[in-house]
């Protein structure tokens, strides 16, 4: 199987983020440390960790992560959530307590014509 054949199933996790200045920190490590997992596991393809330096675009961070399957994503999933219970992290209650916006989705490629 060619490589282009195995990247077509993949799935990309894509999360925007509106966040404060005073915030930037804490995201950033929170970002980290989920990164820093998610790079351990199997079907982890790749990932990048943005921020916006110029233009009009409303979402100052954005990180993105490949997998190579939707199989991967869903196997990942829990592991990610025992992992945040074991230090007392929810993402949801960080995001409103920080009054950080987030857009948070799966995308995949579009099919070449």
């Amino acid at each position: 199987m060619s490589n282009k054949n195995q990247r077509d199933g993949s799935v990309f996790r894509v999360d925007k983020f509106v966040v404060p200045a005073e915030a930037r920190e804490e995201i950033l490590g929170k970002v980290r440390m989920t990164h820093e997992l998610l790079r351990q596991q199997e079907g982890f393809v790749q990932d990048f960790l943005l921020e916006q330096f110029s233009g009009p675009g409303e979402f100052n961070i954005v990180t993105m992560v490949e997998w190579e399957s939707q199989a991967a994503v869903d196997k990942v999933v829990p592991i990610v959530k025992a992992a945040h219970e074991r230090i007392a992290f929810n993402p949801q209650e960080t995001i409103a307590r920080l009054g950080v916006k987030a857009d948070i989705a799966n995308y995949q490629r579009v099919p070449e014509l």
